[in-house]
This record gives C-alpha cells, structure tokens and sequence, in this order.
C-alpha cells in the first residue's frame, strides 16, 4: 500500500509566467510574496495561521518534547555577559540573567565595582519583545547613548541617559540608529540611521548637538542617490577619540570598500569637507583607528590575510603606507584595538583565535595564552594599560578576562556558570577534501564512548558565506545532544572568512556552488568516516545559511534525513526585490543580469524543487518582522514542497512563522525556547535520537 502524503493546508496555485532571459520561468506561488509592496495581506495571514497550525499539530504530539523543554530551558537561562566597555572610570556591559527575556544593561564605576543596574528592557515592556541592542558611553561615562527596537525589526531609536540618575535627556532619533561616536567635550556625537525608514539604501551620517532637534542635524556624508553604489551597506564614519578625525568609509560590495580621512574640526568649523583618499577603486576591504597623531590601517590589499600599516595622517594614500605588521601565511587577522601603550591583534588560525600583543614603542610581541581551541573576542581603551577578553569554545563556557599589561597579569572578571559536566565532551578538528580537491576543515564534538559504527544522529552545521567565519562557540543548546549520544558538526566552509579574502571570494557569485559541494563533502567525509549514515544525518543553516541548506537538500536529498531552514533566501531569482536585498547583489549577483541570472536560476531551491521527488523531511522557519531577509522565502518553498515533494507523513514539510520576531535579534527567552525545543525536536525525531539513548 501507497504511504500516505500529509494532509497539508491548501496552497492555491496561480500560476505567473515570464520570460527572463529567454529563459521561461513558471511562479505557482508568487502571491505568497503578499501585496505589491511585500506586506503581508490578509489572504497570506491566514495561509500562515494554517501552516503554524499544522505544524503545531506534529509538533505538539512528538513525544518527549515537554521532558526536552525542560532540559532546555535552564541551558538557555543561563548567565550571558558581552565584553565590557571603558569609558572614563566606568565600564558597561549587558548581562542576561535566569529568567529575564531580555538582557539588561549595568555599569560599574571601577573593575572590581560595585553594579548598578541601568536598564531593565522588562520594566519598559511586560512583554519582552522590547530590546536593548546597543550602548555608547560619552568618554568620560556620565551619558549613555543607547538603541531600543520591537519584535526584532532592528528599527532602533537612540536615547540618552544621565548615569547618574538615570534620568534621560529630551533627544531621541529613530530609523535604525547605529554606530553613534562621541565629540572630545561630550556635547554631541556623531550617528548613521536612514534618512527613510522605508529605503533601506538611504543611511546617512550626521552630527547632532544635544538639545538640537534632530531636523537640524548637519549632514556629514549621504549614500549615494544612483549608480551600482546606490545600492550597498553604504556609508560608515567614526571619530578619533580627540575628535580631531574623521574616518568615512564607503561600502562598495561585500567584501570592499573606499576609506577616506576628514579634518573634523575643520569641517565643523569652516564646513570645509575636504577627503584625504586613503585607499579607493581597490577590491580590498581597509579599516584604520588614529592613534596618537598616527593613522593605523588595517588592510587585505594584496594581502588577504590582512596586514597592517602606519602612516602620517597628513599624508594618508596608499603610497604612504609603512608595514607595522606584515601579514602571516598561517593566519589571518579577524580583529584589532588598542590599549594606551599596545596593539592587540586577534588572528584565526585554523578557525580558532589567538591573541598578540605588540608594544608600539618597542614593537615587541607576546602571545596572550588562552585556555585552548576557541573563540576570543577583545575590549580595550586607548587611556588605559588594561583590557577585558572574552574566551569560549563548544566545551568551555563563555568567559571574560581581566588583563592587566602593567603587571602582565589576568584575573577571572565573570563566567558563565552551568550545572553541567562537560568534561565528557570532546572537540576535533578534522580536514577533508571537497569535490575539486580543495581542503575544508570541520570540528566534530561529541561525548566519550561514542563509537564509529556509522549510527550515529548527527547534525551538520554550516554558513559559506560574506566572510564570516564559523569558529568554536559555546551553545548550552547542543549538550542534550552530545549527552544522549549525538554528534554535532561544523564546516568552515569557503565563502566564509576562516582562511582570509581568498577563502571568501572563493565562495561568491559564480562561484556560489563550491559552498554547496564543500557542504555534502562534509556529509559524504561523516559518512565515509562511519560517524554516522544518511537516515541519521540532519543539516542546518540560517539566513545565508539557509540559503545553504535549501540548496543541499534540493541537490543532493539522499544525502540527508532532516533539514533545518531558517530565515532563508530560497527564491534566488527574485530575491533582490525585497527589504535591503540589493546590498547582498556583490556577494550572489542579481538576475537582473543574464549572467547572474545562468548561475542563480541554476542553483535556485525554489526553482529546482522535482514533482514527485521525495526529499528529507524539513522543518522551515521564519520571523513575519524580519526586515533582512524577507519571509516570502520561506512561504514559498513551503508551499511548493508540500504541492510537488513526494514525501510522505513520517517526512513532512513543516512551516513555523514567529509573528513576534524578525531576523533573530532581540528575540525574548520565552520565544527562544519554544523554537528551540521544536528545532531539537524535529531533528531528534527525524534521525532517532531518543532510541539512541
């Protein structure tokens, strides 16, 4: 007998044709993409209140979902610190505790301080859909600038609070206010926001006084009105401490941009505005700091594993440039700051940190040891010897360090406290070769005793994509798992940003398919290395890695037993029509161009799914406030999956859109834990985790 599809929701088909290129292209499900703005309409609401229904219905009836809730919950009610920031005599930092959906912003008026509570985002709204996202001090700590924004739509409005009372002042600017850098005196700051809420590509950079309304802001430097520049991150601009410099830099892809320097008191004064090139028309991406009448650079130009320079801002182009730092061949360099005397640089090796130290008057360096394989993250002052590291791995729980350069001394200054034993947890790093004989490199972790009979569920996580690096991080999230005898699995796939520009460029554009081949390379090296087998594999990815595994499970559906999709871009053929896609254009092309249009309509999820094909079970989700990717993705692979895919019950396609929550910031505790139970669940449930026990 016939096994039986699920009984899905109804998905009408109106059918849109239309020739691209001379190529026809069929749309069953476009009025999933709601009005002709791409807001929701009514008839798209209650298709999502039927989907979420049906997935509730599976959901809700797996056994053993309420014990793993309750596992959950206290691994993610865990303690959250992010790395303190110096300004004046005080530091702030947020903390999440217990409980609390959202973390709250404290300050203490010396290292080993007293705390004191600033803001609690729950005395603002019960709700706790109400975020804190960013904060920044004045130089010397009596006011704080901070972005609040709703139901994760990163529309943030700056406030400004007294520290001392905790009263606020009267200014307020809205439209997704970010990177705001304060004048020398503290009498004002420079901000980036949109001069249109509703035009993702028209940030803007302005100086505001305190007290001025903001409709008297002077502008500083507009994105670009035409022109494939029109369309980027665009501009970025922040101050030198002394406020005397200007940095302005403009996004000219994903991987580039433009860097100029600006004499700010003479633009303040005269409204001269005169750019002093630093590096420009370059396929590289640069950043620069000045410190101490020096302008520094940091800079992958001809150097993708990045190399830093020093130079008399008078005279900054590129000619000018004096090697401090020459680049290293074994590492890259993933960030950098300063203290009053040193310059610390972060570099990743084999998708792990490590920290130097290097005196800029002796130019001696020492490495900063860290306790082993695993991410670090660095917060420093350009006044003070001291600064704070923030240090975690999969088996090490988040930590921040005390580093005293005077005494060359370190002390705990907090740490993430669990009830668990992770001295059982083991973390490897292996390297396979990729279908074209590249070498990509993974970490496994998994518990002692777990035997290579290829039976083990695993679930493979990967990115590939704007450079961004997947490098060890602790996730309570994972321990069930690994406890009950799963393997959890990371690739650092190319187009990420483990192994320098090259590694990045390597995964882009045309080349967009050797992300997709280093992914099933990974699966084909588990199960080639008997760690597990295809009825016991899952993958998962988000954003651009959901663009990741929709393809995968597209290319490749016996490779896999469950796909976990969220906030993905699935339609790569439409997909630069909605919200701030067009800033992506320089990293996946855009159909627009017959060029583009070959590799996109070719590797396209939505676009290759095969009638009465039967594929993994997949579990999609999205945020219906999600202001970067936009929801149509995931709607319309839904729909078209259930409407072609052969798929029976015990492998459904599943659909869950959080109505409270956009892209994944700001999300509250209670949200998190319900979708992480449902996540762990489906994945537990498809490669049978619970027999495995």
């Amino acid at each position: 007998m016939a096994k039986k599809k699920p009984d899905y929701p109804k998905s009408k088909i109106v059918a849109v044709k239309e020739e691209i290129h001379g190529v026809q292209c069929k749309d069953d499900f476009r009025w999933l993409e709601g009005d002709a703005d791409g807001k929701i309409t009514p008839e798209v609401a209650e298709w999502t209140n039927q989907q979420n229904a049906f997935t509730r219905s599976i959901l809700d009836n797996l056994p053993g979902r309420q014990p793993l809730k309750q596992r959950i919950t206290p691994l993610l009610e865990r303690s959250d610190n992010s790395l303190p920031v110096f300004a004046g005599s005080r530091i702030f930092y947020f903390r999440r505790e217990g409980h609390k959906n959202q973390p709250c912003l404290f300050m203490v008026d010396s290292v080993w301080g007293k705390e004191q509570l600033l803001i609690d985002p729950e005395l603002i709204d019960k709700t706790g859909l109400t975020n804190v996202a960013w904060f920044s001090p004045s130089h010397d700590g009596e006011l704080l600038a901070y972005g609040m924004a709703r139901s994760g739509d990163e529309n943030y409005r700056l406030k400004i609070m007294r520290v001392k009372d905790g009263t606020h002042l009267g200014d307020e600017i809205c439209n997704k206010v970010i990177n705001v850098f304060w004048l020398a005196d503290n009498s004002g700051f420079i901000y980036s926001r949109l001069a249109d809420i509703k035009n993702p590509y028209s940030r803007e950079i302005r100086l505001h006084y305190l007290g001025d309304k903001t409709d008297d802001d002077r502008l500083i430097y507009a994105q670009y009105k035409e022109g494939p520049l029109a369309t980027t991150w665009g501009p970025f601009a922040s101050l030198s401490e002394d406020g005397r410099w200007l940095l302005l830099s403009y996004y000219t892809s994903t991987r580039s941009n433009d860097l100029w320097l600006i004499d700010f008191h003479n633009w303040n004064d005269s409204g001269e505005f005169e750019k002093r090139e630093i590096i420009v028309d370059c396929d590289s991406m640069t950043h620069a700091r000045v410190i101490g009448g020096s302008l520094y650079i940091h800079s992958n130009e001809d150097t993708p594993n990045g190399q830093i320079y020093q130079v008399d801002p008078a005279e900054p182009s590129r000619k000018n440039w004096k090697i401090l730092i020459p680049e290293r061949t074994d590492a890259t360099i993933e960030g950098w700051d300063f203290t009053r005397s040193s310059l610390i640089v972060s570099y990743q090796k084999f998708a792990a940190s490590e920290l130097v130290k290097f005196d800029l008057a002796t130019a001696q360096q020492s490495e900063i040891s860290l306790p082993g394989i695993g991410s670090a993250s660095i917060s420093c002052s350009e006044s003070k010897e001291d600064f704070f590291i923030r240090y975690e791995s999969f088996n090490f729980c988040p930590s921040i360090i005390y580093y005293d350069c005077a005494s060359n001394s370190r002390k705990a200054w907090w740490k993430c406290e669990l009830a668990v034993d992770l001295s059982d947890m083991r973390v490897e790093q292996h390297f396979y070769e990729s279908k074209d004989g590249t070498r990509v490199s993974m970490f496994l972790v998994y518990r002692d005793g777990v035997k290579k009979n290829g039976q083990n569920p695993t679930l493979l996580y990967g990115y590939g994509g704007f450079g961004i690096s997947m490098t060890p991080a602790f996730s309570g999230l994972i321990i069930p798992w690994i406890q009950d005898g799963g393997i959890y699995a990371v690739a650092n796939l190319r187009g990420g940003g483990e192994y320098g520009d090259k590694w990045h460029q390597a995964g882009m554009l045309s080349q967009k398919k050797l992300v997709f081949e280093d992914f099933e390379a990974a699966a084909e090296w588990l199960i080639a290395q008997k760690y597990t087998c295809s009825e016991k594999l899952a993958i998962s990815g988000r954003s651009n890695g959901g663009l990741l595994t929709g393809a995968c499970l597209i290319r490749r559906p016996h490779l896999f037993k469950a796909v976990l999709c969220g906030v993905p871009l699935l339609d790569m053929v439409r997909y630069h029509l909605f919200l701030m896609a067009r800033y992506w254009v320089p990293e996946y092309g855009c159909a627009e161009n017959e060029k583009d249009f070959d590799w996109l309509v070719d590797y396209s999820p939505y676009h290759n799914i095969c009638r009465n094909r039967e594929y993994p079970a997949v579990f999609l989700y999205t945020g219906e406030n999600d202001t970067r990717v936009h929801p149509m993705h995931a709607r319309k692979m839904t729909a078209a999956m259930q409407a072609n895919a052969a798929n029976t019950h015990e492998k459904p396609i599943l659909l869950w859109v959080d109505r409270e929550s956009g892209h994944g910031m700001g999300k509250p505790l209670n949200i998190t834990v319900e979708e992480q139970t449902d996540q762990w669940m489906f994945i537990r449930w498809q490669t049978g985790l619970e027999t495995a026990r």
